[in-house]
């Protein structure tokens, strides 16, 4: 029974001992340690008891740099998605204003070329695949003409325009910069706020080119500007850099100019709202330069033909004027002489004193003859 009590006594200090180990590094430092334990030993001293001296406080090691927590620290409410892609056919400059707005904006999604046979209501159903509210379509028609396409998907409004004077980041060499996926200020012409097709248009541009807040991939700093400004009957967009110290303007680019067309109520088609009546279609404006270089040159041939036409028509004989000949003095009448005798022919002599010499020789027999005589 001695050997048995002594295996328990010995089992029992044990797991004891084992307690007090993991003990030692579980609870914390104000705890007290169990007993049967060594907690005493490494246990942590309150404050209290130590004072570090004034000379050894620099020599403290510094802590660690932690790890900063994520961009969007809130909630991202405002789940704006932007689909941005276009048909087959566009040019190199399309191709890059594109990819320069999908920069620009990080809660925008990119998707294939689209075929230009296919119908545009199968957008609806490309946006709905990606998970996207909000569509920016580019439909280029006979490799140089551009329109874009603004959508509220599925419901709309939707709203085409014709894309003129486009100048990419890649073109343009400014001296602005921006950070990427920083968030944009919209800055709009108070023109906007006059005329209701303006204002549907305005809260259009807000909802696609505004980056939502807290979005995953943008960033918490405001540093640039998207300025629609409206001059000439057109949309004039510009990107501008706020510059900190004086928070002038210096323009980053894209830039690109929106000529209205239509508005539409559903999303690529439906009533029409509104229609732009100082809209000309590039066809049209191809044909009235045509036109006019085509009257140009049909005047000029006119008036070749009328200056023929004077050239060969007879001329009007003017009857003579009497009084012409009132100042008209006679000449003296001289008499004709004939010369019967053949001049004699001038010898072409190039030097002149030898010319001198022949002269001199022929006045010497002219008095010889002379004297004879």
């Amino acid at each position: 029974m001695a050997w048995g009590q002594m295996a328990a006594k010995r089992k029992r200090g044990a797991l004891a001992a084992g307690k007090a180990k993991r003990a030692r590094s579980a609870p914390s430092a104000g705890e007290a340690a169990p007993e049967g334990g060594r907690r005493e030993k490494y246990s942590i001293p309150p404050q209290e008891k130590y004072s570090i001296p004034p000379q050894e406080k620099y020599s403290i090691p510094p802590q660690e740099y932690s790890i900063p927590p994520p961009v969007s620290q809130g909630k991202w409410k405002n789940k704006e998605r932007v689909l941005i892609f276009s048909s087959r056919g566009i040019n190199f400059r399309t191709r890059h204003l594109m990819q320069d707005l999908r920069t620009l904006m990080p809660h925008s999604k990119a998707d294939t070329k689209m075929d230009r046979k296919d119908q545009l209501f199968v957008i609806n159903e490309v946006c709905e695949m990606k998970n996207c509210n909000k569509c920016i379509f580019f439909e280029a028609k006979k490799k140089q003409d551009l329109y874009m396409w603004l959508s509220n998907t599925p419901q709309g409004p939707s709203a085409k325009f014709l894309v003129q004077n486009v100048h990419t980041l890649a073109e343009l060499k400014m001296t602005g910069n921006c950070l990427r996926g920083s968030r944009p200020l919209l800055s709009f012409d108070p023109i906007f706020d006059r005329e209701p097709h303006y204002a549907l248009l305005k809260e259009l541009f807000i909802q696609i080119f505004g980056t939502p807040q807290y979005h995953p991939k943008s960033q918490p700093f405001v540093d640039h500007v998207f300025t629609f400004t409206i001059t000439d009957e057109r949309i004039w967009f510009r990107n501008y850099q706020i510059i900190e110290e004086d928070a002038s303007l210096v323009e980053i680019g894209p830039r690109f100019v929106l000529n209205l067309i239509k508005i539409f109520q559903g999303s690529f088609g439906g009533p029409t709202l509104y229609e732009n009546p100082h809209y000309q279609s590039p066809n049209m404006h191809r044909r009235l330069i045509r036109l006019s270089v085509a009257a140009k040159f049909r005047e000029k041939q006119q008036v070749k033909e009328v200056q023929k036409i004077k050239k060969k028509g007879t001329k009007v004989l003017v009857e003579e004027d009497p009084t012409e000949v009132v100042f008209e003095t006679p000449a003296e009448e001289k008499p004709v002489e004939i010369q019967l005798v053949k001049p004699e022919s001038k010898p072409i002599v190039k030097d002149k004193k030898k010319l001198r010499k022949i002269q001199r020789k022929k006045q010497k027999k002219l008095f010889r003859t002379e004297g004879s005589a």
